[in-house]
């Protein structure tokens, strides 16, 4: 039996909203309402196990910020009960906990203490979390004098030696150069082995696929999708789609891996083969058919991994390529390009759509169109995702 971390239960968070603060005085001395119910969290429920990664995603608004701060104990819910089985740890507002007149030094005492952790804890941590902040030299520097990303390299590096049951990370991880991005998610992995709880909110898509293995949906503070990250992220896609869609058509959903409004649509995928070497070329047949006389419309194709990241995508808008469809017509796209990726299975994601993405007329998104696997060449073996085939040279060098 999975133990269990956290308990959110019917959690509701309402806020009063008054047109001026003289609303607010006039409320309490003439006992009369003035003000407006604005519900952010709406019966929000869900639990997280010991050791598990939770994705949380919303367009903004959806309530996401909210419910982490009410986990977290920064505010208390209008009604709902948190449970919470150990220490919860939260990177949340960069620079909370902060004092930007104290060095980063001085902050790591301040800040840790906040966290709960005794200064014997910080004494023997001190060290370590220089170390993985390499903020170096800087260490003793105001913090009033970093960047965005200093104070994250700062924040992180305190929280992860902090040893939380539960560790609460509201899109810090996009503040960080790429580098130190990549070693948070190592440090994560490697807590999450250790029995760690995760919860994670950012709208990086691939990152949450790749760090989570649940992800909940919420929009207009109810959770409307809770499970598998690729089937979550997709029910997202649809419903950007449905918040953007600049025509104002019906979009509709058929099954989690298909969505549009269906003006134009995608009757079927085709591969040339199912099984190619690395390096090999690959023709992608997409052939689609519409309803209506359309202008301007966009063509696209995604590769990606087994674990549902973006390999490589591309589309008819980005190779200056003008499409108008006519009513009652078929047509077929044909997508040709070397498989230089690595070894490994991977799926195709087509779309129909207006502009540059699907985020403005989406007429059909149709995952898991087809799946490919990718197996060795007999060229030179390599390790990673993209077959570069670099020159290598080596020489003596006279002395």
């Amino acid at each position: 039996m999975d133990l269990v971390a956290l308990e959110v239960k019917n959690i509701t968070k309402i806020y009063k909203v008054y047109k001026s603060d003289f609303d607010r005085v006039k409320e309490i001395f003439f006992k009369k309402k003035y003000h407006k119910n604005f519900k952010v969290n709406d019966n929000i429920s869900f639990d997280l196990k010991k050791g598990e990664t939770l994705g949380i995603i919303g367009v903004n608004g959806a309530g996401k910020s909210t419910i982490l701060k009410i986990i977290a104990g920064v505010i208390n819910p209008t009604s709902g009960e948190i449970k919470r089985y150990g220490k919860v740890t939260a990177l949340l507002e960069l620079g909370t906990g902060f004092n930007n007149q104290l060095n980063g030094y001085e902050n790591i005492f301040f800040n840790a203490s906040l966290l709960g952790m005794t200064s014997k804890e910080i004494k023997n941590s001190i060290d370590d979390i220089i170390e993985f902040s390499e903020l170096g030299e800087y260490i003793y520097e105001p913090l009033n004098s970093y960047s965005s990303g200093m104070v994250m390299r700062l924040a992180f590096s305190i929280a992860i030696f902090s040893n939380p049951d539960i560790f609460i990370v509201d899109e810090a991880l996009s503040v960080g150069d790429a580098h130190f991005s990549a070693k948070c998610t190592k440090a994560l992995k490697e807590k999450k082995k250790q029995n760690m709880s995760i919860i994670y909110v950012s709208h990086d898509l691939n990152s949450l696929k790749i760090l989570c293995d649940r992800v909940i949906l919420l929009d207009k503070g109810k959770v409307i999708k809770d499970g598998d990250p690729q089937e979550v992220i997709n029910s997202y896609n649809f419903l950007i789609s449905k918040l953007n869609d600049s025509k104002n058509s019906l979009i509709k959903k058929t099954t989690n891996k298909s969505f549009g409004s269906f003006d134009a649509k995608i009757d079927k995928v085709l591969l040339n083969k199912d099984i190619f070497l690395s390096g090999e070329e690959i023709r992608i047949e997409v052939f689609l058919s519409s309803k209506k006389d359309l202008k301007d419309m966009t063509v696209g194709i995604v590769i990606r991994d087994l674990f549902g990241q973006d390999i490589y995508g591309t589309n008819t808008y980005h190779h200056s390529m003008k499409i108008d469809l006519k009513k009652d017509q078929d047509y077929i796209c044909i997508f040709k390009m070397p498989l230089n990726i690595g070894v490994g299975k991977y799926s195709i994601t087509a779309a129909i759509h207006s502009e540059d993405t699907h985020l403005k007329h989406c007429s059909h998104w149709l995952d898991f169109a087809q799946n490919f696997e990718v197996v060795a060449s007999k060229k030179e073996q390599f390790i990673g995702l993209c077959r570069l085939e670099p020159s290598i040279t080596f020489k003596k060098v006279n002395t």
